[in-house]
């Protein structure tokens, strides 16, 4: 592949530290990838609003978030996907009959990010910054993603079984398995974006961790696996940095990219 115009990484494992945190050398390798003309992509399972709250000081070009429902450019939708008032009434109602009347949701919607954990995340995470307490009794908003904490694999399935118009992956640093319309994910996004930026997936170095990104490191023209990453991720990539907490991927970028 020759220069990329696009890099795109993924967030948790990827390009934030086990705390959350951007450190000054990321931050500064990707300020001179910018200087050096490169879009700067963020492709997350993470809402909006959540994952902005790592990003203010970095400013990024293309913004895929909540596993691909919504794709900014430049801060303008270029595409979005939800889950109807009354379909996220419903997938709620049956993940609490299938897995339990008190199993923990969270709710991505355009405006925010709303939660019913037994105990404030925020208390144990500062990253959740803004996240909105509900217990889900009465909620009337369009979902762009929803995540249900199931213990068991079967109840994953059974639960899917319910519904024919969603998509769900399970993440794999625990057992929360994330839930969209049918047919999101972070490879249409990508394709959204070439479109919007007059790109090929060819043009695009992409990094990723966990299971969702293995199809964007697929489709992408270069795709790098973290050394943290599971082994499916490893499996499939073009190449291997170092882990998220060595700052692998200014490491990657700085050797070559700038």
């Amino acid at each position: 592949m020759g220069n990329p115009k696009i890099l795109l990484f993924d967030l948790d494992g990827t390009l934030l530290r086990n705390d959350k945190s951007l450190s000054e050398y990321t931050l500064e390798i990707l300020s001179k990838c910018k200087g050096c003309g490169y879009l700067i992509g963020i492709s997350t399972s993470r809402g909006e609003q959540n994952c902005l709250s790592f990003l203010r000081e970095m400013k990024p070009d293309i913004l895929i978030s909540s596993g691909g429902a919504l794709v900014l450019v430049n801060e303008k939708i270029v595409c979005s996907s939800s889950f109807s008032a009354i379909e996220t009434k419903n997938f709620i109602e049956s993940a609490r009959k299938i897995c339990g009347m008190d199993c923990e949701i969270t709710v991505d919607t355009l405006e925010a990010h709303y939660w019913n954990y037994k105990t404030d995340p925020k208390e144990q995470d500062k990253s959740w910054g803004d996240s909105i307490y509900t217990d889900f009794t009465d909620f009337k908003h369009e979902a762009l993603k929803i995540c249900v904490e199931i213990h068991h694999p079967n109840l994953a399935q059974k639960l899917c079984g319910h519904f024919s118009e969603l998509d769900s992956q399970h993440f794999s640093d625990g057992d929360w398995y994330k839930f969209t319309k049918s047919g999101i994910t972070k490879e249409k996004a990508i394709l959204a974006v070439c479109e919007a930026c007059h790109a090929d997936v060819s043009e695009i170095a992409a990094f990723g961790d966990d299971y969702t990104d293995i199809g964007m490191l697929k489709l992408c023209g270069i795709g790098v696996a973290m050394d943290n990453a599971v082994q499916e991720v490893k499996d499939i990539a073009d190449d291997i940095t170092l882990s998220n907490e060595e700052d692998g991927v200014a490491t990657y970028l700085e050797k070559w990219i700038i």
